[in-house]
């Protein structure tokens, strides 16, 4: 059995079947033109290998995690700007995971882990994004010139360990001058926030004690849909908008982004990923159920 470490990109095209459904030979016509003058033209130029399509999707093997994870950034940006000049209903987006892992060589195919991490990414990747495992980022941090957002650690189907996820795109710009930029605005409204929550949530503790705790609120960990991480874990929901504001919503999920991600900036905390927990946007959700379903425990 021979093996070798690869960088390995997985894609497909956005709401394929609902395409399919709509228009099944223009779909397929579209899909054939880009890869053939968009997306195989740049896979060669970084020197990547085609391993198999699958419909709508493609494997492909790069011998560089710095070729891989700009050839992803190169075919999404161009995408973009394709779909930029045409209606809703004929724009194609693809979705990009990418990871750096250990592969088993059978033929002309490849299998194993650093395959199966791959896929897992492309899964969660948002349309026309890219997301990359925490072993492509440690490859690709001081080499390109993106912004790689990191959305805490996700825990994968058929992989015994939590993944490190990150999201690349376009580097954020540092503004100059003596005003402050966004972002430490942002980080320092965040930390108010949590500061603010953390000492409600003492002064609520101290006062009422064990009857803040229900039955029917605390998670049963045999009812724990993955197992419980080795460390303290949390998982932050969705803000829901309390205002008439429309636009508010904006601003509350981009709260919760920033407190995902100064949290898992903390070390020695499990942070489950904005993928998991935006599911719940907008659903009247119990605690305990999520905690179940994510495997975090409740208090």
């Amino acid at each position: 059995m021979q093996r070798k470490l690869a960088a390995i990109l997985a894609t497909d095209v956005v709401g394929y079947s609902r395409l399919m459904e709509a228009d099944e030979a223009d779909t397929l016509a579209r899909l054939k033109s880009t890869r053939e003058n968009l997306i195989d033209p740049k896979i060669a130029a970084y020197n990547g290998r085609i391993v198999k399509l699958m419909g709508d999707g493609a494997l492909v093997e790069f011998p560089s995690v710095v070729d891989a994870v700009t050839c992803a950034f190169e075919i999404q940006r161009t995408m973009a700007e394709c779909n930029a000049e045409l209606p809703k209903e004929k724009q194609l987006e693809f979705r990009i995971g990418i990871n750096l892992g250990d592969v088993i060589i059978e033929g002309a195919d490849i299998y194993g882990d650093g395959v199966n991490v791959a896929a897992r990414l492309e899964g969660l990747a948002p349309p026309g994004g890219v997301l990359i495992s925490g072993t492509a980022f440690d490859q690709v941090e001081r080499k390109l010139d993106y912004g790689f957002e990191f959305l805490g650690e996700q825990r994968v189907k058929n992989i015994e360990k939590p993944v490190r996820l990150y999201r690349v795109g376009p580097r954020t710009p540092v503004i100059s001058g003596s005003r402050k930029p966004d972002g430490t605005r942002r980080w320092i409204a965040v930390a108010a926030t949590v500061l603010i929550l953390i000492v409600a949530g003492l002064a609520l503790w101290q006062r009422f004690g064990d009857d803040l705790v229900r039955p029917s609120d605390v998670a049963s960990q045999s009812k724990m849909a993955l197992p419980l991480p080795d460390k303290p874990s949390v998982a932050v929901l969705p803000f829901t908008n309390m205002s008439d504001e429309a636009g508010q919503e904006t601003f509350t999920d981009g709260m919760t982004d920033d407190l995902i991600t100064d949290l898992s900036k903390v070390s020695g905390l499990f942070v489950i990923a904005r993928n998991s927990t935006f599911v719940y946007r907008g659903k009247p959700v119990k605690i305990s159920q999520v905690a179940e379903e994510l495997g975090v425990v409740t208090f």
